[in-house]
């Protein structure tokens, strides 16, 4: 490893708890290099020590460490198959469900989730846990307002039924936002709910070093209660889920063994 980067590394677990020997060193050391670059910066030393005197730089790298690109019903297939075979599985067992959307961004996927279970629920009924590291991207999911390009994907009887048209923006419905309980939460760190009925973690875990990815299925698996459901990326299958405790029930859906 890459001795500056890796000194960069320690002072930043130092600073702000964030492990970045967790991350894919080179997918991570070309995001934060293209970063420093344009901000004037000829090294990971420079840069750190620019952060240590500029709380909006060190602001930039959080939000630039932090993965957030999201949409509404992103890859809308899982979420038919979600919708159609996931929740009525679930449901089947339990009309109260516990749910978590972890590393949920800007809060389009713990919303999506709450429109779909309004399908089978009450808005009073459904209650979703949200998390993610980055308290800035946090404070935008719990406004609730998008752009046209995060809801390239949604229906157009879904937009005119949760959403509210403002000029170019679309804010969700307040009573769909009530649905989410948002918290700031590190993956790699901190604890888990347990009992959990539906994790839904997509698109994060490919940043991961393999030895991360281990720890966080196991973590997922002990947090499910039996029959539970984790719904993972379009780019993230599981290779070996029994090793976990899990079996397939569908691509990208797996099942904690009872």
């Amino acid at each position: 490893m890459d001795k500056e980067y890796q000194q960069f590394a320690i002072n930043i677990k130092r600073k702000t708890g964030i492990d970045l020997m967790l991350y894919k060193e080179a997918q991570m050391k070309r995001r934060l290099i293209s970063l420093y670059q344009q901000k004037g910066y000829q090294s990971f030393q420079e840069f750190y020590d620019g952060m240590i005197n500029d709380p909006k730089l060190l602001a930039l790298f959080l939000d630039r460490v932090t993965i957030n690109v999201t949409e509404f019903f992103r890859n809308p297939k899982r979420w038919e198959v979600l919708e159609n075979k996931i929740i009525p599985m679930l449901l089947s067992n339990s009309k109260q469900l516990k749910i978590w959307s972890a590393a949920c961004s800007s809060g389009e996927e713990p919303y999506t989730l709450a429109i779909l279970l309004n399908k089978y629920l009450s808005l009073a009924n459904i209650h979703i846990l949200a998390t993610d590291i980055d308290a800035n991207i946090l404070e935008k999911a719990k406004l609730g307002i998008y752009n046209e390009r995060n809801l390239v994907e949604v229906p157009e009887d879904i937009r005119k039924q949760y959403f509210h048209k403002e000029d170019a923006l679309y804010k969700i419905n307040e009573k769909i936002k009530r649905t989410v309980t948002f918290q700031k939460r590190d993956l790699l760190k901190d604890s888990f709910e347990k009992n959990l009925d539906l994790i839904v973690c997509r698109n994060v875990l490919i940043y991961f070093t393999e030895e991360a990815k281990t720890y966080l299925y196991k973590k997922f698996s002990e947090s499910l209660r039996p029959g539970g459901v984790l719904f993972v990326g379009s780019t993230e299958q599981i290779f070996f889920p029994d090793k976990y405790g899990f079996e397939p029930i569908d691509n990208f859906f797996y099942r904690k063994v009872k």
